[in-house]
């Protein structure tokens, strides 16, 4: 293993600081990218789906729990996958070790949950061996095959106006390792993080940046926002 040189501490601030410029352009860019995305069409779902859930069927609607927006991550657990039936894929795995508190997202509106073809009880089974507490729905019809993840993952993410749905974004592939935070997953809503800061198309909700943070048990509602 041939390694950097060695240097003193000036040296390696400077470095640092070339560096730095190049941070900030990538971040800019994430930003820029993220606004594209609030910009994005929206492609309405004209299908009903239906899901099973630990309380029973649940239609696509319900998955959003009363919120404005929801992110579906497919993850790949069922028959004929690696680890099963005591895992779902290694990946997969990985991506639910990384997701945070749920209750941020929820402040803004925003419910994550995560759905396979496995049976419930072998979904609840996995959950409870893994420690993952997030909403996980069974698959039964066409959802995955008509949003892109037949196979392997991905993650979709939809708005409702009312009772009305509409698919407004779909990350896959080297795109689901990066999501995980809480900022990850609002950046890729059509409505964002909501936040004043943001490029966002005219009339988006939008509050001060740090104003609406709060610690995860002490959100209005035991982790939800109030709603407009």
């Amino acid at each position: 293993m041939k390694t950097p040189p060695v240097v003193s501490p000036r040296e390696w601030e400077a470095a640092r600081q070339q560096l730095l410029v190049e941070e900030k352009q990538l971040t800019r860019a994430r930003d820029a990218l993220a606004a594209k995305r609030r910009q994005m069409p929206w492609q309405a779902v004209e299908k009903e789906y239906e899901f099973d859930g630990p309380e029973g069927k649940a239609s696509l609607l319900d998955l959003f729990e009363g919120r404005r927006q929801l992110i579906v991550y497919r993850a790949f657990f069922e028959p004929g996958v690696t680890g099963w039936p005591d895992h779902a894929c290694v990946g997969c795995s990985m991506v639910a070790d990384h997701i945070g508190h749920l209750a941020h997202l929820n402040a803004r509106d925003t419910t994550l949950v995560f759905a396979s073809r496995a049976p419930q009880p072998d979904i609840q089974r996995v959950k409870a061996r893994m420690g993952w507490t997030m909403p996980w729905y069974t698959i039964i019809d066409d959802f995955d095959t008509d949003f892109g993840v037949n196979e392997w993952h991905g993650t979709n993410a939809f708005i409702r106006d009312g009772d009305n749905v509409f698919r407004t974004y779909f990350i896959n592939a080297r795109g689901d390792e990066a999501l995980g935070s809480t900022w990850s997953y609002l950046d890729m809503t059509a409505l964002g993080r909501q936040e004043t800061w943001e490029n966002s198309p005219q009339d988006y909700p939008q509050t001060a940046p740090y104003a609406w943070w709060h610690w995860h048990d002490e959100y209005d509602g035991g982790g939800e926002s109030a709603r407009g």
